[in-house]
Parts: structure tokens; sequence; C-alpha cells
């Protein structure tokens, strides 16, 4: 196996005792940086939270001609994802692991540490996510898909079936269609079992929508209220590491 990379990302520190830890993963073509505005926004109402907002590598993408672009993986096609970049999801997965271990290595317990991600962010969010050995906090799903859906059940965690999800989609998406997220959701809550899953759908095409960040925030604020908050070590709190 490769040596796995380090990846770089943004973050925005907390205003006050650090005590949990939002992962956000961007979008194919993107950069932490396209959402640094959503967490500096969401910051205020969580001071205690800290957003690492990580930078995917830039890689081939097949839907794109070849052509070189920030990718988690490669995309064959967005008509439908029966022909998937596995290994690329599961080498990327080791990466955000990484991130997730720094946390806990940083005294977050894993269950204040949300992950979660947008269109092909979303994808691995949820694939990190659901097979992680951590017992995370819950995950945010916006406007994507679960990937390597019929290999799940058997790649899942045991505790992943309680996981908190909370899923936003367009319903006049044209590049993660509509239909997509609600097949997505549906195997989630029927063949995964997955207990806690709240979907919402929003007037808009294939971005973020306001409602959709206040409805974010309130399942967020009552996820994090959920469990006791411990305070990073002495000199955690505010890194601004960007590596």
């Amino acid at each position: 196996m490769a040596a796995l990379q380090s990846l770089k990302y943004l973050v925005v520190k907390p205003r006050a005792a650090h005590t949990s830890t939002v992962i956000f993963l961007h979008g194919l073509g993107d950069s932490g940086d396209g959402w640094e505005p959503v967490a500096e926004t969401l910051a205020p109402k969580f001071p205690n939270t800290k957003w690492i907002l990580p930078h995917a590598p830039s890689t081939p993408v097949t839907i794109n001609g070849g052509m070189r672009m920030p990718s988690w993986f490669d995309i064959m096609s967005l008509d439908g994802f029966d022909e998937e970049d596995e290994p690329g999801i599961l080498k990327a997965s080791r990466s955000v692991n990484e991130l997730i271990t720094n946390e806990v290595d940083a005294g977050i317990s894993s269950n204040k540490i949300v992950l979660g991600g947008f269109s092909q962010g979303c994808a691995l969010a949820l694939a990190t996510g659901l097979t992680t050995e951590r017992k995370l906090g819950g995950l945010l799903a916006l406007s994507g898909w679960l990937p390597l859906r019929n290999k799940m059940k058997a790649m899942m965690s045991d505790h992943a079936r309680n996981l908190p999800i909370f899923w936003g989609h367009g319903r006049r998406d044209q590049v993660v269609h509509y239909e997509f997220g609600v097949q997505s959701v549906n195997w989630l809550k029927d063949t995964l079992k997955i207990k806690a899953v709240t979907f919402n759908s929003y007037n808009m095409e294939h971005s973020s929508h306001p409602q959709e960040i206040q409805d974010l925030a309130v399942w967020l604020d009552n996820l994090l209220k959920k469990s006791p908050e411990t305070p990073a070590p002495d000199g955690s709190a505010g890194s601004s590491s960007a590596l």
C-alpha cells in the first residue's frame, strides 16, 4: 500500500474552549475555501467548535475528459453510480480518518466530531463515517449520494446504525439528481437500518440554500448538546495549522 499523504486543510478556529469539531469535505473541482463562508457564518452559533475544511488533491477525472482537478476520487458518470472508483474512495477515506484521529489525539471525544460534505465530498463523508472505527457524533450529507452501496452493509461498522445523519438535497438538482439522493436515503434507512436519518428537500439546484444551512444549524446544535463537553487540553484549542 502506498504511503498515505496527509490532506491540506483550512481551519476556522473556535471562539472559546475547543470541545467539538466539524470536518467538512467540498465537492468536485472546489476547495476547502469554498465552504469557509458557511463555516464563518455558523461559527458564532458554535463558539466551541473547530471547523476543518480539507482540500482534495488534484487528480484526473474521467467525466471531465481526464482533466486534473481537485477530486477526492475518480467519477466515471453522474447518470448512475454503478461503476465506482472503489480504490480511490477507500484511499481518500483513510486520509479523512487521519484527520479524525488527529482530533481524538488532541483530546476531542469522537462523539463530538461531526463529518460532512457536499456532492462528491458528501459521498466520501458517508463512506468514511459509516465504516470508521470511531463512534462519531453524526454525519452531514448535502446534495450527494451513498457510494459503494451494494458493499456498504458488509463494510459498515457495528455502531453506524445509531449514527445521526442530516441529509439536504435540492429538488431541482441537475448534477446529482434528486432521485439519487432519495434512493440513497431510502438505502440508508431500509437496507442499512440506520435509525436517525433526517431528510430535507429544498427548492434549489446543485448548491446550498439559506434554509438548508439554518436547518443544519438546528440539527447540529441539538446533536452537540446530547453529550457532555470536555475541552481539549490547553494549547490545542484555537490551532490554526493549515497543513
